[in-house]
């Protein structure tokens, strides 16, 4: 499975984004898709993630901000990025989870100024 994020971009405190993700290659046996993030000297933690059903769920953070989707026929995942704060900024990561294991994307910077 590969994926190809794209979408980041420098944006100013209450903006929005839309960050997409598409999935290629063995792509038949993804179930869960998601957003990850990782500022500098942090971790990389959940941001959202959606089930193949439409199942989602959301960081306490961004949750009412944020809004992930899906588009199965598509292969692809998105993150509706509303209401931007300083604390966003970070590298997002697209990841695909199978059965067997899962997969990164490259990151896509999102730089969220105030």
């Amino acid at each position: 499975v590969q994926l190809q994020a794209s979408g980041g971009g420098l944006v100013q405190a209450g903006e929005s984004l839309r960050l997409s993700c598409v999935a290629s290659g063995s792509t038949a046996s993804i179930n869960i898709m998601g957003w990850y993030r990782q500022a500098p000297g942090e971790q990389r933690d959940l941001v959202a993630q959606i089930s193949t059903g439409g199942i989602t769920n959301y960081a306490d953070s961004v949750k009412g901000r944020f809004t992930i989707s899906r588009d199965n026929a598509k292969n692809t995942v998105y993150l509706q990025m509303s209401s931007l704060e300083s604390e966003d900024t970070a590298v997002y990561f697209c990841r695909a989870t199978r059965r067997v294991g899962y997969y990164w994307g490259q990151g896509t910077q999102v730089t969220v100024s105030s």
